[in-house]
């Protein structure tokens, strides 16, 4: 096994990788049986192991430090190069949609590829060659501004993942304080964020126009993989958690107000669980990691060997730095078969959710291993966030290691955090949907927007007078909207499905763990939905599901006397 220190990184020669693709293309179209085909499908799917292995490792070395001129460059080459690979990755895909054989190529190829064929054609053609190179560019720069932060607060010069920290300590001035310093920040930059976001909308309303479609919408949901749902079936999910979610958020953040002595909570206030102070890890960054350690041996045999992987080939970059991008993935380096996990730890919660969240996405990758092809290993985005956020709940009995005498504050604060978070997950989902149907809308507009959906699903969150914030761009920190465009109903759908995994947990039901790796070893070889049903679980747009699972998790924290903790 290789360190990750010691992967070679060697840029692929775009002529010679080209034509040795055009060549395995050229072969699958000729061939006259499906044996033939196969031969040269796997050959392929070799080529490209290779080739989006390199894409991920400049990916990762430049997130780790955009400084670093060598991968700053490659970065800039890559959002060159990689939409003219697309080129190849389409021709790819038509050939194989178009395959005489599908039912013979069906016994080696999950359905889901036909699928996210189909997703893949609808959603490209080299004509929007050159609006893709230019969404990867205003993308990256919307990555630098973030990453350029240098707050100044309280003597100390932060960085955006620095400056959060800071809203967890119990002196509210100094939470209010750091809070204002964070929006002064998006504000001294609001035009270039308006611009940037601006020209992504343009451009992504032009590449589907371009395609055929009225709006980027439905182009959006193609990008996105969407095989079983629709922008319809979405917005009854989206009620659901208005007519249900909404009221329960409201009603546990008066708890919360009641619980720390507030006469009103101000959004600085929301993530301020107790009096006390929120729960804090104990550690240093690796103690954390020798802690997870352990409770992945407890967990499972197979967590054990997972963890181990990781941690002795150093498949991970956790602390926050200066020049390091903001936020935390995990990531797959398929000639290695081995993920990567990437976050920014700051001495919060969050650090430990890092530890459970992206370590479920490691973990999915890990016991997936028996896939060979890249396109399947992983499931869809809605799908994967399962795995992740399922994981946070499986960590809970060994919260006390990470939290000490502090794990039921901990564990409070995240069940908690697990149902509030729905109305915002939708709340980003409704925006775009809203921005992408009026692509026309001015920067000022938008935020009129995003205001007034703000105070339909959060009602809750006040402001207190904070201009930039109350004028409605909050969501200028959230990098999905730039990035990845209807990326983020996907965690909620998740949440619901990982709710209810911690319920039969909860319920001590024996078969909730087996079903959990059942639903990992599938990774991306099913649909959401039949993934979902699988797994034991219900789909969140049936009607009453979500009712369902809220009333359950709203009991739960109702039975714990949450101004002991």
């Amino acid at each position: 096994m290789t360190k990750f220190n010691d992967m070679k990184y060697t840029r692929p020669d775009f002529d010679e990788t080209k034509s040795k693709m055009d060549n395995l293309v050229s072969r699958m179209k000729q061939a006259q049986d499906a044996e033939t085909f196969l031969k040269a499908f796997w050959e392929m799917n070799e080529v490209r192991r290779h080739l989006y292995t390199m894409i991920t490792l400049v990916s990762i070395r430049h997130s780790i430090n955009t400084a670093d001129e060598f991968y700053d460059a490659e970065n800039d080459y890559w959002d060159e190069t990689t939409p003219q690979y697309s080129i190849i990755e389409n021709e790819l895909t038509k050939t194989v949609l178009e395959a005489p054989f599908r039912e013979e190529l069906l016994k080696e190829i999950p359905e889901t590829y036909f699928q996210l064929g189909e997703c893949a054609i609808k959603s490209f053609d080299p004509k929007i060659v050159p609006l893709l190179i230019e969404e990867n560019k205003l993308t990256s720069e919307y990555g630098k501004l973030k990453s350029s932060a240098k707050i100044s607060f309280d003597g100390e010069v932060l960085n955006l993942s620095e400056i959060q920290a800071k809203g967890d300590t119990p002196d509210r001035q100094v939470r209010k304080g750091a809070s204002e310093a964070k929006a002064a920040w998006y504000q001294e930059h609001e035009a270039q964020f308006d611009e940037i976001y601006d020209k992504l909308v343009k451009l992504r309303d032009q590449m589907a126009k371009e395609l055929g479609y009225n709006n980027y919408v439905e182009l959006g949901y193609y990008r996105m993989n969407r095989l079983d749902y629709n922008a319809e079936m979405v917005a009854g999910y989206r009620k659901q958690i208005l007519d249900y979610v909404t009221p329960a958020a409201t009603r546990l953040y008066e708890k919360q107000r009641e619980r720390i002595g507030y006469d009103h909570l101000a959004y600085y206030d929301l993530g301020f669980s107790f009096k006390s102070g929120n729960a804090k890890p104990h550690g240093n960054p690796d103690e954390l990691v020798s802690y997870a350690v352990k409770m992945y041996h407890e967990m499972s045999e197979e967590t054990g060997a997972f963890i181990d992987v990781m941690n002795s080939n150093q498949l991970w970059d956790l602390v926050s730095r200066p020049n390091k991008v903001m936020g935390g993935y995990e990531t797959e380096l398929y000639e290695y078969d081995v993920p990567f996990i990437f976050s920014n730890f700051n001495g919060t919660k969050g650090d430990v959710d890092v530890l459970t969240h992206e370590a479920g996405h490691a973990f999915q990758a890990y016991m997936a291993d028996q896939i060979p092809l890249i396109d399947v290993k992983c499931p869809t985005m809605e799908s994967a966030e399962i795995d992740s956020m399922s994981m946070e709940f499986f960590a809970y009995p060994w919260m006390n290691l990470f939290f000490q005498e502090e794990a039921d504050k901990y564990r409070y604060s995240h069940m908690m955090d697990t149902i509030t978070f729905l109305p915002y997950g939708v709340l980003v989902d409704h925006f775009q949907q809203e921005v992408y149907e009026h692509p026309e809308m001015t920067p000022a507009e938008r935020k009129a927007c995003w205001r007034k959906l703000e105070k339909m699903y959060l009602p809750f969150k006040d402001y207190e007078g904070t201009p930039l914030f109350e004028e409605g761009a909050w969501w200028y920190q959230q990098d999905h909207i730039f990035e990845s465009p209807f990326y983020y109903i996907d965690y909620t759908l998740a949440q619901v499905c990982a709710q209810q995994f911690f319920i039969r947990m909860d319920e001590k039901d024996p078969t909730y763990w087996e079903d959990y790796k059942k639903l990992l070893r599938l990774g991306g070889t099913l649909s959401f939905t039949k993934l979902v049903k699988e797994a034991g679980l219900k789909v969140p747009f049936e009607e009453g599901t979500v009712q369902e699972i809220v009333s359950y998790l709203e009991n739960y924290l109702n039975k714990i006397d949450d101004k002991a903790l």
